[in-house]
Formats: C-alpha cells, sequence, structure tokens
C-alpha cells in the first residue's frame, strides 16, 4: 500500500490495482507510487491467488474467474483493510475485474477506469496470445516471467493461453456488467495496443450507466503505464480531481 506523504483535507477514496493475466503487484513497478503522488490518494494493489507472492495454485481457471474476483480476492482484500468508498483500476483483464467490482458495489465505487481492457474474445488478443507464446518459448523470456512468480510461472503462463483459446471461453463479455456501473469512467487504451482493438475502450464508455469518456494514447501498446508513466498518471489524476 501506498500512502500520500501529505494527507489530504477530507480523506480521499484509495485506488485499488487489479493487474493482468500475467501480472503481480510487483509488476507495476513504478506505477503505484507515482499514481500516489499525481493523485494525492493512497494506492493498493494485492497478488491475485496464484500470481507472485501469494499462494501456489493448480487446475484450471474457473471460467467465471472475471466475474469471481469481485465478489471473491477483491471483497476479502476490501475487507481485511477496512477500504470503504475506493476507485477500481485495471489493466487488461484486470479492467474487466474493475468492471465488475464498480458493477458489484456500485454505492462505494467513487470511480472506475480500465487500461488496454478487454470486453469480449476478439481475433486481435487471440493472435497476441499466440505470438506471446513464441515468445516466452525462449528460456530467456520465460526466466525474465519467473523473476515475479517462482516456481508458479508455468501455471500462470499456461492458464493465461489456455483460458483465452478455449473454445468454452470463446462467448465470454463483459457486456453484462457493463450497465451495472453507475460511477465516473475513463478507458484508457493504447492506439497500438497488440491485445485489443479500439472497440473495448468505445464499448465500455457506451455501455456504463454513469458519465464515461475513453481515451485514446497515441503511439503506446498495451502497457501505457509503464510506457508512458507521466502522461497516463497525469490524465489519471485529472479525471480524479473532483471526485471524493
Amino acid at each position: 500500500m501506498w500512502s500520500p506523504d501529505t494527507p489530504a483535507p477530507q480523506p480521499l477514496a484509495p485506488i485499488v490495482l487489479l493487474h493482468e493475466s500475467l501480472g503481480c503487484a510487483a509488476m507495476w513497478r513504478g506505477f503505484p507510487a507515482a499514481l500516489c503522488a499525481a493523485t494525492g490518494r493512497a494506492v493498493v494493489a494485492y497478488d491475485r491467488w496464484g500470481f507472485g507472492q501469494s499462494s501456489e495454485r493448480t487446475g484450471a481457471m474457473e471460467l467465471d474467474f472475471v466475474a469471481r474476483e469481485a465478489t471473491h480476492a477483491f471483497a476479502a482484500v476490501r475487507a481485511h483493510l477496512g477500504i470503504g468508498p475506493f476507485v477500481a483500476l485495471g489493466h487488461s483483464i484486470g479492467g474487466g475485474m474493475a468492471v465488475h467490482c464498480a458493477a458489484q458495489y456500485p454505492e462505494a465505487c467513487v470511480a472506475l477506469i480500465t487500461e488496454a481492457a478487454q470486453t469480449f474474445v476478439e481475433p486481435r488478443t487471440l493472435t497476441g496470445i499466440r505470438a506471446a507464446q513464441a515468445v516466452f518459448s525462449r528460456p530467456e523470456s520465460f526466466a525474465r516471467l519467473a523473476k515475479y512468480h517462482g516456481e508458479k510461472t508455468r501455471w500462470v503462463f499456461d492458464t493465461w493461453v489456455n483460458t483465452w483459446l478455449s473454445p468454452a471461453f470463446a462467448d465470454w463479455r463483459l457486456d453484462p456488467a457493463l450497465p451495472q456501473v453507475r460511477c465516473p469512467t475513463l478507458a484508457l487504451h493504447g492506439e497500438l495496443d497488440e491485445y485489443g482493438s479500439l472497440e473495448h475502450p468505445q464499448r465500455i464508455a457506451r455501455l456504463v450507466q454513469g458519465p464515461a469518456r475513453y481515451m485514446l494514447l497515441p503511439g503506446l501498446r498495451h502497457i501505457p503505464h509503464l510506457e508512458a508513466m507521466q502522461p497516463v498518471t497525469a490524465a489519471i489524476a485529472e479525471f480524479l480531481q473532483p471526485l471524493p
């Protein structure tokens, strides 16, 4: 958890980060501290079960794992830390989880921010995953991922690939959850995102029921918060500035 050096006169809702399919808390790198400094809000990042420093996990991921995060691990983290109002910020599939958090707790979610989120299974996403299979087949690439996940790395990688490429997951969509979102929403998306088209942020902004907009980030790919940390944190800070 990152806390601002100078607390706001009135407590501001903390930002809870939900990581991507190959991610963990440590893989946000310097972004949480930068976000905390830019917004004046506490920032919370946690490892989902099976990732990073969390407990080992075996077997296939449940097909409803995106929705389950809101009612299981996120709910437990929120209760453990005594978090009331919150801002949900998710990257990639974590963006879908953030949508479910906002939908599940509309009275508590102050704002929703998605970054490079997928809203359905798109051919571009599957093409990107197949390309990543080739990259991570090289020992040096797999070793870089293992720095963060240790002995769980094979499960982390195979679960990502096998879930998304499974015919049983092909009909997954965020559409049922999006209209349940009532809070202000900002959907960030890199212009060159190799895992999803502009249809995803447009869909988020169109289907949520609160005030919403999407922002296309020129020249950026799938991880804008690391590719251009300062502009991304500035955009988020501006969006959150008028909110409690």
